[in-house]
């Protein structure tokens, strides 16, 4: 069964790889990052509100045990949706596509960092699976540098991107007590309901909301409905099932091949070439995660 639980994983990160084609034409369509994450999300929670409710889900409830749950269930929403797309977006305004890239996907590491001291107890990670995390994580730089190893720094932009890579592990971090006492469907309807609700305050800044002619336009329709139902409602659905299976550092690992989905999905779409650098960051990117998937 653990072939099929890292098989379901590559499934969500190779299509969060290909996210980039739609958010980018939606980018040159005139919407705002805020605004194409508010859409998403907002398709994702009533597909996933309406499947619950006509399925008659036997574990379904509207509120969690107790204010601390539903606490927690806040800052899922917070880290997993509205803080991390935008602090993520944003840094692309002040930094490069390669900078944002090789901070954020760093995730993996800042992930196992705070598990670790969160759960020294239960959580006890080898020499190996330590080793796998390094070499899949040397894997992703080679892959997202492209053997061009020049970096622009851009305080604003690197700590943005540095922020979404923060967001991300904590967002681990928090799954995993969440995933102990309630449902996949539960937790990531939570993370889609508070991850627009706390978008909110963004737009009291920053107002404006496209139109519904504009929305329902043939060139925009289409790449919202797939990031909101397929990218954010069936994604994030199986990754909360996959964390709960392996275990939140061995499926954060898998952030670790993002890259090279996105990189074959430019090569396929764009005609963007690979080079022999993708090769090699592929290589060291899966002979890591074999060795973090390894206990002993």
């Amino acid at each position: 069964m653990k072939q099929l639980y890292h098989a379901v994983a590559f499934l969500v990160v190779a299509i969060w790889g290909s996210t980039f084609v739609f958010t980018k034409m939606l980018l040159l369509s005139g919407l705002s990052p805020a605004q194409i994450f508010t859409l998403r999300f907002i398709i994702a929670y009533v597909l996933l509100l309406a499947y619950e409710l006509i399925a008659k889900h036997a574990t379904f409830r509207l509120f969690c045990t107790s204010v601390k749950d539903e606490f927690m269930m806040v800052l899922l929403g917070l880290t997993g949706g509205s803080m991390y797309f935008l602090t993520e977006n944003a840094a692309m305004l002040y930094t490069t596509a390669t900078n944002t890239s090789l901070i954020v996907c760093t995730c993996p590491l800042f992930a196992m960092l705070l598990i670790g001291l969160a759960f020294r107890q239960s959580e006890h990670f080898t020499k190996m699976q330590v080793a796998g995390s390094l070499m899949a994580c040397g894997g992703m730089a080679a892959v997202v540098m492209n053997g061009h190893f020049v970096l622009h720094l851009s305080p604003i932009g690197d700590l943005l991107a540095f922020s979404a890579c923060l967001c991300w592990a904590v967002y681990s971090l928090i799954m995993k007590p969440a995933s102990m006492y309630y449902g996949t469907l539960l937790i990531t309807r939570k993370v889609f309901f508070y991850g627009l609700l706390t978008i909110i305050p963004y737009y009291w800044f920053v107002p404006g909301f496209p139109s519904f002619e504009v929305i329902f336009s043939p060139e925009i329709i289409w790449s919202i409905l797939f990031l909101g139902v397929v990218a954010s409602m069936l994604c994030f659905l199986l990754w909360n099932w996959v964390m709960r299976k392996l275990g939140a550092v061995v499926a954060t690992n898998w952030v670790y091949f993002n890259p090279v989905t996105t990189i074959f999905f430019a090569w396929w779409l764009l005609n963007e070439q690979i080079t022999p650098w993708f090769l090699l960051g592929t290589i060291l990117i899966l002979s890591g995660m074999y060795l973090c998937s390894r206990t002993s």
